[in-house]
């Protein structure tokens, strides 16, 4: 059980330079695998998913040597990784399991994936089933882990996605990429393109077409390594946009972070209810930088409906938790994914939240959350239900509240953000939390 600060009176003010994009510390990983030659990654997000795909590529015959924030991968090509003497362990990393899942599909051996108990609940046909038509021989057990691949000659496929998901997409590509003729996926709604930028720099042919959810993937690339720099997670960085603007009297600059379009939904729907970012030092080589400085702002009520959401899907949370501070009544709607996350993060949000005291009500795809009505503390012991995201989120709404709170499961930070509370130690002048 970890105490929680209370109300900040002064502030979050300075520098921070958040950690390396999960999204992106994956998939460097994965590609620089596949990939001829050498893949150096600078910046790389030490969390425990990170690290779980890092494992797993080492089981799987590749080189990989990392010191600190640096991982050195010697890629064996698109078709020399090797089978593993044991199963794969997933651990909690659901980006693990999905994009892997597309990769060893195709390959000439069979793999069995585990997790944990997390893990083991979230969804896996949604992978299985678009894979199986491409000729894919995946058994997944009762549509959950553990699952066995027998790895085979794909072929192409024309096929839309049933679900808005940049991990169901990204088991596709790789998928894609090793069939016989180019493939062509349509997605529901654009969701993060990591996955296609990255592999073009590594030397592959995917085109998203004019509408944005079209996309093109000829197979057989002969990928290359490279040399990347991960940029800072927005989702990491959303946890400081969001405190900073609520709490009075802050003015804090996060250096450094990934404006890659397909993830920048919260600085939208922060402009829009009236909070003051402004971005600095733009970057547009590659992935997009910026340095993001934020101030406390008094904010307006907003609705978001399904076309918004994957811009915005890891932050859900925290929208909620701005409204919750909005002058006036909230709507999030179109948000059933969060049902299916490291937790129902619908169902949980709404406990946590009730326990503050705070006027929220659940759909079964969002929430109704009245901003106007004051807070009253009913509970002081919360509950991150072993989801990183919520535990986090529960810790900012903290330093809004006179009471001292305290958090069960709070060491579940570690899947994305091992640093977090020295972070937000260090732009809160809190000494330390215990």
């Amino acid at each position: 059980m970890k105490k929680l600060s209370d109300k900040l009176k002064t502030g979050l003010h300075g520098e921070l330079s958040v950690p390396g994009d999960k999204s992106i510390s994956h998939r460097g990983i994965m590609f620089g695998a596949v990939s001829e030659g050498r893949t150096t990654l600078h910046h790389f997000l030490t969390a425990e998913d990170c690290l779980s795909t890092l494992k797993a590529f080492q089981q799987l015959g590749v080189p990989i040597k990392r010191d600190g924030e640096t991982v050195e991968i010697e890629g064996v090509g698109l078709h020399g990784l090797k089978q593993s003497g044991n199963p794969l362990d997933m651990g909690n990393s659901g980006t693990t399991t999905r994009l892997i899942m597309g990769l060893l599909a195709g390959q000439n051996f069979d793999s069995t994936l585990f997790g944990d108990d997390s893990l083991s609940k979230r969804p896996m046909k949604r992978v299985s089933e678009p894979l199986a038509e491409m000729g894919a021989d995946i058994c997944v057990t009762d549509g959950h882990l553990p699952a066995r691949i027998h790895g085979q000659k794909l072929h192409a496929i024309d096929y839309q996605l049933k679900v808005a998901s940049a991990q169901v997409k990204s088991a596709l590509i790789l998928a894609a990429i090793q069939a016989d003729q180019p493939s062509t996926l349509i997605e529901k709604l654009p969701t993060r393109n990591h996955t296609e930028k990255m592999l073009n720099a590594f030397g592959a042919n995917i085109q998203t077409m004019a509408d944005n959810v079209t996309i093109k993937v000829n197979p057989q690339p002969k990928l290359t390594g490279i040399d990347l720099t991960v940029p800072g997670d927005m989702s990491s960085a959303a946890f400081f946009l969001v405190a900073a603007t609520l709490v009075p009297n802050s003015k804090l600059t996060l250096k450094n972070v990934g404006v890659n379009e397909t993830r920048t939904g919260l600085l939208s729907i922060l402009k829009r209810m009236g909070g003051k970012v402004i971005e600095r030092h733009r970057n547009d080589s590659g992935e997009p930088t910026a340095d993001l400085v934020v101030s406390s702002a008094e904010l307006k009520p907003i609705e978001i409906g399904a076309e918004e959401i994957p811009a915005v899907i890891d932050e859900l949370p925290l929208v909620a938790l701005l409204a919750a501070k909005a002058n006036g009544i909230s709507k999030i709607t179109g948000a059933g994914e969060l049902r299916v996350k490291e937790t129902d993060r619908i169902a949980a949000v709404v406990q946590e939240f009730s326990k503050l005291g705070i006027a929220i009500r659940e759909l079964p795809d969002g929430f109704v959350i009245d901003g106007a009505k004051p807070w009253h503390v009913e509970k002081t012991k919360l509950d991150s239900h072993g989801d990183h995201r919520i535990g986090m989120t529960l810790a900012i709404a903290s330093l809004l509240l006179d009471e001292q709170l305290q958090l069960n499961g709070a060491e579940s930070v570690n899947i994305s953000y091992p640093e977090f509370f020295d972070d937000l130690a260090s732009v809160t002048n809190i000494e330390s939390y215990s």
